[in-house]
């Protein structure tokens, strides 16, 4: 994607039958913006980031977050957020699909 540009980040979503789909719309050295595609009953396994924080955007959809012990429902427009080493992870417990927009930062590519 070319930037400086306005876009709508569902349509860059991919949605994968096997596992959740993940797109990135923007990476630099300090920051990770992308769309984790959840079909129903898929799931992000509990897992934390060292160093990072992460912000759930939900686009479209609902589903579980789990987050430090807790877990939290949120539905499109709703926002979570996992502090720097944090346990979060995601389930997509509705009948549609769940969209959510992610932010990493301060973002290191660990590739």
């Amino acid at each position: 994607m070319n930037h400086p540009a306005v876009f709508t980040p569902s349509e860059h979503a991919v949605w994968r039958a096997d596992k959740m789909g993940k797109s990135t719309l923007f990476e630099s050295p300090r920051l990770l913006v992308g769309l984790n595609a959840f079909e129903p009953g898929q799931s992000h396994a509990l897992h934390a980031h060292a160093g990072m924080d992460k912000v759930y955007q939900v686009v479209e959809g609902e589903g579980v977050f789990l987050l430090d012990g807790w877990e939290l429902p949120a539905t499109a427009g709703q926002m979570l957020v996992a502090p720097d080493g944090v346990p979060h992870g995601v389930r997509n417990t509705g009948n549609g699909r769940l969209l959510v927009l992610v932010i990493l930062a301060p973002f290191e590519s660990r590739e």
